[in-house]
C-alpha cells in the first residue's frame, strides 16, 4: 500500500532539491512530472536507475486516480477523483471560448478553465450546497490541489505550456485550507513547471473576512471571488450560516483591504434562487453595497437537484436583475450553467456516485 508515501507534488522545485541530490535531478524530475504529466519514475529516461528505484521506495507521484467522468455536450468534462485513502472529491474541465479559425487555419486556440476543489467535503454548511450534505472529511493536501490540474490536463491532452485558469470552486472552502492552497498557488505558477500566473487563479471563498486579509498580505497576485449570494445579513445566515462569524459588512471590509491589480475587478458570486433574492429590492441593495468597490458580479442560476427546497430562477428575471445593476454601473455577467446535463453542481457526480454503491 501506498497509503503513507508522500506525494512528490506536495513540494516545491526547491523543497525538491533538497531532498533529491545532486539538485539538477530534482529540476528534471520537476520537468518530467510537469512537462511530460509522467505518472511513473520509470519514465524519467534521463535519471539513473538507483534514484528511480529509491524515489519509488520513498515517494508516489500521483495521489489520484479517476473514479469516473461525465462528459457534456457543451465539452464541460466532470471527474469524480479517488484519493490514497479512498475518499473522493471533484474537479471541472470548463471549456470556455471554442478554437478560432480563418481561411482553415487556428487563429485562436479554445480556451479552457479547471475548477479545482480544496477539501473533502466542506465546513461552511451552505444550506444551497450539495457539498454540504455530506459534511466535512479533511483537507486536501498541497499535492492532491495540484494534481487535479495535472490530471485533468493530461487526460485532455493539454500541453503543460497552453494556458489554462484556475478557478479554487470546486468542493471546500479555499480559505479554510490556507497553508495547501497557498503552496499549490506557487507550485502552479513555477516558471519551470506549468507556469500558470497568479493573474489566472482565483480564490473563491464564502467570505473568511479574517483569512482574506491573510491572503492579501501574502500578494500572490491571484484574483478573488466573494460568493455573496445575498444583500443583507439575514438571508445570507439562512444561505450560509457562517456568515454570523463573518458578515457582509466585515467582508466588504476586508476586499477593500485586498491587493487587486489596477486593471482587474473583485468578482462577486451572486447565486439567483427564484423568489428568494432575485427581485429588484436586491438589485438596488447590491448596487449600494458594492459602490467604492471596482467590482464584477457574476449572475449564477442555482442548479436544482433532489430534495433541494430551492428553484432555479427564471430567465427574466435575471436579466432584469443584470439590466438594473448595469444601468446603476456595475459590470454584470450572467453565467450561463455549463454542464447541465451532466452532474454539474458541485457534489453531484459524489453524490450519485455514493447513491449508487448503496
Amino acid at each position: 500500500m501506498n497509503l503513507l508515501k508522500p506525494s512528490l507534488l506536495d513540494f516545491t522545485k526547491e523543497e525538491l532539491s533538497q531532498k533529491i541530490k545532486p539538485s539538477f535531478r530534482a529540476k528534471q524530475i520537476f520537468g518530467w512530472i510537469y512537462h511530460n504529466y509522467v505518472d511513473g519514475f520509470d519514465e524519467m529516461q534521463n535519471i539513473p536507475k538507483a534514484l528511480r528505484e529509491e524515489l519509488s521506495q520513498n515517494y508516489i507521484i500521483n495521489p489520484l486516480k479517476i473514479a469516473r467522468k461525465e462528459i457534456s455536450t457543451d465539452g464541460t468534462i466532470k471527474y469524480l477523483f479517488e484519493l490514497q485513502d479512498g475518499k473522493t472529491m471533484e474537479t471541472v474541465w470548463l471549456k470556455m471560448k471554442d478554437d478560432i479559425f480563418e481561411d482553415g487555419k487556428l487563429v485562436q486556440e479554445a480556451k479552457y478553465t479547471i475548477c479545482v476543489s480544496s477539501q473533502v467535503g466542506c465546513k461552511v454548511g451552505c444550506s444551497f450546497c450539495l457539498t454540504a450534505k455530506g459534511g466535512f472529511t479533511r483537507d486536501l493536501t498541497a499535492g492532491e490541489i495540484v494534481a487535479q490540474v495535472l490530471a485533468v490536463k493530461k487526460d485532455n491532452n493539454h500541453a503543460h505550456n497552453r494556458r489554462v485558469n484556475i478557478v479554487y470552486m470546486g468542493m471546500g472552502e479555499p480559505l479554510d485550507n490556507l497553508d495547501n492552497l497557498t503552496k499549490a498557488i506557487k507550485i502552479f505558477q513555477d516558471e519551470e513547471g506549468l507556469a500558470i500566473s497568479g493573474k489566472r487563479q482565483t480564490v473563491s471563498t464564502s467570505g473568511l473576512s479574517n483569512k482574506i486579509d491573510k491572503l492579501g498580505k501574502m500578494d500572490l497576485g491571484v484574483h478573488i471571488a466573494i460568493s455573496l449570494h445575498a444583500v443583507d445579513d439575514e438571508l445570507r445566515t439562512e444561505l450560509i450560516p457562517m456568515n454570523k462569524a463573518h458578515n457582509i459588512n466585515s467582508i466588504i471590509e476586508a476586499v477593500k483591504r485586498f491587493p487587486i491589480d489596477t486593471r482587474k475587478r473583485v468578482m462577486f458570486e451572486y447565486l439567483v434562487i427564484a423568489n428568494k433574492n432575485d427581485d429588484i429590492v436586491s438589485a438596488k441593495k447590491l448596487v449600494k453595497l458594492l459602490s467604492g468597490i471596482k467590482a464584477k458580479v457574476n449572475l449564477i442560476y442555482f442548479n436544482p437537484y433532489e430534495e433541494s427546497s430551492y428553484e432555479r430562477p427564471t430567465r427574466e428575471s435575471m436579466v432584469k436583475f443584470q439590466e438594473h445593476l448595469v444601468n446603476h454601473g456595475l459590470l454584470c455577467t450572467i453565467r450561463d450553467s455549463k454542464g447541465i446535463d451532466i452532474s454539474a453542481a458541485c457534489g453531484q457526480l459524489k453524490e450519485k456516485e455514493l447513491n449508487q454503491l448503496k
